[in-house]
């Protein structure tokens, strides 16, 4: 999971968390705020009829001719005015809920009671609303804290998923420029990513450092190749000349001649080995181009044309049936020789009177090459390391265990995924994808 995606579902969980704590909180303490509401009304209410109040005022209310506001018809609200004794004192508003009987209706009132003088006498006002308006308010705060706190955690998601990619994005350059789109250290760009990040920039400096190291230890082992390919070989040469020439001696023992030409085989061994190791390591540093037009079918053909009497040394049944003729950019050579190398392994652990396969398929995009054989298979051990060097497929026949390392290394430079399925006695089939 990327950086930005666990900073924007960190911050998402946390935002959710703190409002439902908040919602939490609001929804509990919600009545209280509707009542205090609603008792601020009365109150207001109170203050404007004590205001406004007359003579006439008081009779209307009195003899009972205005025992409703305008809203008198749906009963949400009445202002009862009654006569009281003289002997009072001075009281403050008192606010309760009760159940009244208003005209032969019977509801539940938020009603304020207060005592007062006026003109030296006393009179008990009663102001009363249904807690019908209570309930409203009370689903307006609902819907209005619904939407306050979705529009605040949509607008903090955004804005917070915007500044992390924004903070982000010198991170994500140093990524995919420094590491992911570097394939050779001698063209690696130490430029430096804009960024007032501190941390972003120790990052940066720090694989420019790395990769200097990489590119001077990657120029000594180019330089090593070469090297051993002068140094290791030109003695090889110049001993198998010197044995030769021994083996033209007139006279010589027959058992000195057997161990010369011992000496021989041993140095043929570890120049093929030489020369294997140093493709391999040429390939992997990418000394080779790859800007020749390939044909597949046509390589095949000329490896049969090469291997046709190993083939028929061993009455292999040897067939290529292939519906396409693929054509990709690549190196030639390469590709021969990892061609020669699957159908020389083909040969060379089959049992004579068997049989080669080479046939092809495409599927989503993708085009397969496949060499199959009837030899004599490897362990499911054996399959998952045969790509490992020095290790072989078959321990009884002569060999160094670089062919496959040869095969993976070419596929690799060409991005040609390799997929072997083997049984013992039965046979391998190896898949080349493109």
């Amino acid at each position: 999971m990327k950086l930005q995606v666990k900073f924007s579902l960190y911050n998402a969980i946390t935002k959710i968390a703190i409002i439902l704590v908040l919602g939490s909180i609001i929804l509990f303490s919600l009545d209280r705020l509707a009542y205090n509401q609603l008792d601020n009304r009365l109150i207001k209410k109170k203050n404007k009829i004590l205001e406004h109040l007359s003579n006439n005022e008081i009779d209307s209310l009195l003899n009972k001719e205005q025992s409703f506001t305008d809203y008198n018809i749906l009963k949400e609200e009445f202002i009862v005015l009654t006569d009281i004794a003289d002997n009072q004192s001075d009281s403050t508003a008192k606010v309760f809920t009760e159940k009244r009987e208003i005209e032969g209706d019977i509801e539940v009132y938020r009603i304020l009671n207060y005592k007062f003088s006026y003109q030296k006498n006393w009179y008990n006002l009663e102001i009363g609303e249904t807690m019908t308006a209570l309930q409203s308010i009370k689903n307006s705060i609902r819907f209005y804290m619904l939407v306050v706190l979705v529009a605040a955690l949509l607008i903090t998601l955004v804005a917070d998923f915007t500044f992390s990619n924004f903070l982000l994005k010198p991170f994500y350059l140093i990524i995919d420029k420094k590491i992911n789109l570097v394939n050779d250290p001698s063209h690696y760009d130490y430029q430096n990513i804009p960024t007032s990040t501190n941390d972003f920039k120790i990052l940066d400096n720090s694989i420019n450092s790395l990769m200097r190291k990489i590119n001077t230890l990657f120029a000594l082992e180019k330089q090593f190749i070469a090297n051993v390919s002068h140094e290791l070989l030109t003695p090889i040469s110049i001993l198998s000349t010197r044995f030769e020439n021994m083996l033209n001696t007139p006279d010589i023992p027959v058992e000195h001649e057997n161990k010369i030409y011992a000496s021989l085989k041993t140095l043929n061994r570890l120049k093929l080995i030489i020369n294997s190791l140093l493709l391999i390591s040429k390939v992997e540093n990418n000394q080779y181009l790859k800007t020749e037009e390939i044909s597949l079918k046509q390589e095949i053909t000329d490896i049969y044309e090469d291997l046709e009497d190993r083939i028929a040394d061993k009455n292999i049944s040897y067939r290529a049936d292939l519906g396409k003729d693929f054509h990709f950019t690549g190196n030639k050579a390469l590709i021969h020789t990892l061609l020669i190398n699957i159908i020389n392994n083909a040969i060379k652990y089959n049992v004579d009177g068997g049989s080669i396969t080479i046939s092809d398929k495409t599927e989503s995009e993708k085009y397969t090459l496949i060499i199959s054989d009837t030899g004599t298979g490897m362990s499911t051990e054996l399959a998952e390391n045969a790509f490992d060097r020095f290790k072989r497929g078959n321990s009884e026949e002569n060999g160094f265990g670089l062919g496959l390392a040869i095969v993976h290394s070419i596929a690799k430079f060409h991005k040609i995924k390799v997929d072997i399925k083997s049984e013992e006695h039965k046979g391998t089939s190896i898949s080349l994808i493109f």
